[in-house]
């Protein structure tokens, strides 16, 4: 399995699970596009993780709500690289806003980066696709697409939105050799600390409290931890591979089993 010089475009890859994703695709030998919007430093970092790997990489900044950013972002991709071979579309907005608390202002901005930011990327990048009758989508979605939960309807809207933007994409872009993927971790650890874990020292009653969270993170998550961004990335890798030609349309429940509870 080799992704080797190929171009990958990741959004959103300043930060969290989309810095994972564009750290192991430089890792086994891709070329990456670091996209970001507001998190400079955070592209920044990744770029200097991606140098110390050996690796070639373009930092662009660009909001993918924007279509003439998204339009600015893709051409610098191929002005730079000549070339696109992999759509990582990661960049999302996660308010945890309840049904009420959200807004005119607050549901335009979500749908804006969730669901038109994926869509809009996609068509700017298929015309080059479609050149070499080759390349790879891939949206990073989530395990709320398919179970409700008790917090930000919204969110959780714009990623079934995600599931049949992509099922549909794939049957139209079929034709062309591109295939559109759709991963759907659960929850991911993307290194935020809390104020209970930055205490040097835990009293007994803060041990006690922190061994039962820990017992109700095993019997929620059956592998006994969630998910990190390395996790996300590999399956990124493998999907982004001439391994998974015959693969398109498919959505990856990548959560450990916590669905099965």
């Amino acid at each position: 399995m080799s992704i080797a010089g190929k171009v990958a475009l990741v959004t959103g890859s300043g930060t969290g699970i989309g810095k994972g994703i564009a750290v192991e695709l430089a890792r086994r030998g891709c070329k990456v596009a670091i996209n970001y919007n507001m998190s400079d430093a955070g592209a920044r970092d990744t770029q200097q993780k991606i140098e110390e790997l050996g690796g070639d990489s373009i930092i662009i900044q660009a909001n993918v709500s924007v279509k003439t950013d998204v339009e600015r972002m893709v051409k610098q991709v191929v002005d730079h690289f000549g070339t696109i071979d992999i759509l990582v579309n990661n960049a999302a907005l996660q308010l945890n806003f309840d049904f009420f608390d959200y807004d005119g202002a607050t549901f335009d901005r979500m749908m804006s980066t969730n669901l038109k930011g994926y869509w809009q990327c996609t068509q700017a990048v298929v015309p080059y696709m479609k050149e070499k009758q080759n390349g790879r989508i891939i949206y990073i979605s989530s395990v709320h697409s398919k179970r409700p939960t008790d917090f930000d309807t919204l969110y959780a809207m714009t990623k079934g939105g995600i599931r049949m933007m992509s099922r549909e994409s794939a049957i139209e872009l079929a034709k062309y050799g591109i295939t559109v993927n759709i991963i759907e971790p659960g929850a991911v650890d993307v290194g935020k600390q809390s104020a209970r874990e930055s205490k040097p020292i835990a009293t007994p009653e803060e041990a006690a409290k922190m061994k039962q969270e820990a017992n109700k993170i095993f019997k929620k998550f059956p592998m006994g931890r969630v998910g990190k961004p390395s996790d996300v990335a590999s399956l990124v890798c493998y999907i982004a591979s001439d391994e998974t030609q015959f693969m398109t349309g498919s959505s990856i429940r990548l959560d450990g089993g916590s669905m099965l509870l």
